[in-house]
């Protein structure tokens, strides 16, 4: 007995020490780490004590702890209302639609600009179609008002072949072709940066062995660049997957309207309705929190499956 306990003081110490010397060694990356520790920590995992407030009737005056527990009553209304089954139809096709036609794009746009050896036509095409994520969202979303008006640039061109000019955002049924088409154009260009670099990774001694046995530039991109690029893929699906549900309401308030509320509203816009305009603050924290718990169990999901039949995973 004393001989195991010695034992295990023994490698206690020693862990301590390692513990220590790591720290000692590389203490200037610790130092650097520490602002984002503390952003994650003060703006990330703090707040979600507040998270308690949709099982809460929760008033302002009282505060978290002294708000009487209600339970899953907020939940209950929410999943009893008439706007449930529109929020969730209209959040899930959305956010389909956006990973179906939005996901692959930077893939498609990274693999044929690793192809073009023109480098001044290649940062060209780079910049141009980096530029729209730079522009505020307010602009972007007034450029597109303005575009599908009845007298903008695309009715304009409509008329030119003698139709009659279609008022895009007041019809229900042009709302997600505009929110995702104008979504890809926005980030295309930023989301092939990092397809770009997984790129530049591959050794060209395998694009070399591909020609000499043949092979064309179409062979290359099959054989070569898809899996070379694959886990970069795979984890960035993983995230983008985690976070379907997560639809930035900002974009879908500032185009939607009365008449396109059957398909453009969404979770995360009634939650804004509900939290901050009617100040109902435990039904929107209830609705909210029902989001997250879908988004994580997808991560889950998707991460379990791609562990299962492939070699990368989240964890």
């Amino acid at each position: 007995m004393d001989i195991t306990a010695s034992k295990k003081q023994s490698s206690k110490k020693a862990l301590s020490y390692r513990i220590l010397s790591d720290l000692f060694t590389n203490r200037y990356l610790y130092i650097m780490l520490l602002p984002v520790l503390a952003y994650y920590i003060l703006f990330h995992y703090m707040p979600m004590y507040g998270a308690i407030i949709a099982f809460k009737d929760f008033s302002p005056a009282k505060g978290i702890v002294d708000s009487n527990w209600v339970g899953l009553k907020y939940f209950s209304e929410f999943f009893n209302s008439t706007f449930f089954v529109r929020l969730l139809r209209n959040t899930v096709l959305l956010s389909v639609y956006n990973l179906v036609y939005g996901f692959p794009a930077p893939l498609l746009l990274a693999i044929l600009l690793n192809e073009i050896r023109n480098l001044i036509f290649k940062r060209t095409v780079q910049t141009i179609t980096y530029l729209p994520h730079f522009i505020s969202l307010v602009v972007i979303c007034g450029i597109i008002l303005d575009f599908t008006a009845r007298d903008g640039v695309i009715n304009s061109i409509i008329g030119m072949f003698g139709a009659e000019p279609i008022a895009f955002m007041r019809k229900a049924e042009w709302f997600r072709t505009i929110y995702v088409s104008t979504t890809i154009w926005q980030e295309i260009g930023w989301g092939s940066i990092v397809y770009l670099a997984a790129l530049s990774g591959i050794s060209q001694d395998l694009y070399e062995a591909c020609r000499i046995d043949g092979g064309g530039r179409l062979r290359q991109a099959i054989s070569i660049t898809l899996p070379g690029i694959a886990p970069t893929t795979i984890t960035l699906l993983i995230l983008r997957v985690g976070r379907i549900m997560n639809i930035g309401y900002e974009k879908v308030i500032l185009l939607y309207n009365a008449s396109t509320y059957e398909t453009a509203d969404i979770i995360s816009t009634y939650v804004y309705r509900k939290g901050l305009l009617e100040m109902s603050y435990s039904y929107s924290a209830a609705v909210g929190l029902f989001n997250s718990a879908i988004n994580l169990m997808l991560l889950i999901a998707v991460n379990a499956l791609s562990r299962k039949y492939s070699e990368t995973s989240l964890w």
